[in-house]
């Protein structure tokens, strides 16, 4: 069973390496067109500056997602210096416990927002709906809170101090 969830959590994180590295090269080859038609036409494709806008989104939160695989977020270590090591896995895991709450809840509320979005046929650019470029938000951060959990589940070992 161990090893089956270890191949599962690969392909996922192959995925998420994939998503992120296909959606930078999206970003840069449509950064340059947009400035290649801009200097030779005279003016660029008026599509192509929403998307890249949604696409930052997208790159941001994927790349939260992969740095929460390995416990990679920014934190402070405030508390670290002052807490003994054989108490530094509860603190650890409170921690997790609290990610895990706020990312769940931005992700619910997400989901709603999303939702709305779509009940409303609210258009984002060049007749795409504004629910899909959403999507994001209720996924990435659902994927943080799984990743939080897996980290709640078995910390990763501390450095020696």
């Amino acid at each position: 069973m161990k090893k089956q969830v270890t191949g599962f959590l690969g392909f996922i994180n192959k995925l998420e390496d994939w998503f992120l590295i296909l959606t930078l090269a999206v970003m840069v080859v449509l950064a340059v067109a947009q400035i290649f038609f801009r200097n030779v036409f005279g003016e660029g494709v008026v599509w192509i500056d929403p998307l890249l806008r949604v696409l930052v989104l997208w790159v941001a939160i994927g790349g939260a997602v992969v740095a929460t695989r390995n416990d990679n977020h920014i934190r402070i270590d405030f508390f670290t210096r002052y807490v003994s090591k054989k108490h530094i896995k509860y603190l650890q895991r409170s921690v997790y416990a609290f990610c895990i709450f706020v990312c769940s809840l931005i992700s619910w509320h997400a989901v709603r927002f999303v939702q709305m979005d779509y009940e409303y046929e609210t258009i984002a650019f060049a007749n795409i709906p504004a629910w899909v470029t959403e999507l994001i938000i209720p996924i990435g951060f659902f994927m943080i809170a799984f990743r939080y959990l897996l980290l709640f589940i078995s910390p990763p070992e501390q450095d020696a101090r």
